[in-house]
């Protein structure tokens, strides 16, 4: 069933803001990402590896405030080795524009199916 007059409209307009707040949205997300460093993997790796020391050691002593340290240890070690703060990383000026390109072909390939669905509903 196709859409009316004013249901056309509408959906057109909420595309058109939603092409132009993803762009905004893209270039905010995408300008804090990049590449972690070798050295911020391994001292991520090496802080959780304690925090996994320091929870069995809370587990074998009873000692749930040690294990509960341990476990926190644990956590911020893998959060630091998979993101770790900017100046750990390897900034990436290209990402931002693939990101928005890739979205941009997304959006188009959905656009493309809707026009194609509504072509073969009518015919």
């Amino acid at each position: 069933m196709p859409l009316s007059e004013h249901e056309q409209r509408l959906l057109d307009e909420m595309e058109r803001s939603l092409y132009q707040s993803e762009g905004d949205d893209v270039t905010t997300v995408g300008a804090s990402h990049g590449r972690a460093t070798v050295g911020a993997i391994v001292i991520g790796i090496l802080v959780a590896l304690a925090g996994v020391v320091l929870l069995l050691v809370g587990v074998g002593t009873r000692l749930p405030l040690v294990g509960v340290a341990g476990f926190a240890v644990m956590f911020g070690g893998a959060l630091f080795a998979i993101a770790p703060p900017l100046r750990f990383r390897i900034l990436d000026p290209e990402r931002p524009r693939a990101a928005g390109a890739h979205r941009s072909s997304f959006m188009d390939g959905l656009g493309e199916r809707w026009d194609r669905r509504n072509e073969g509903g009518e015919g």
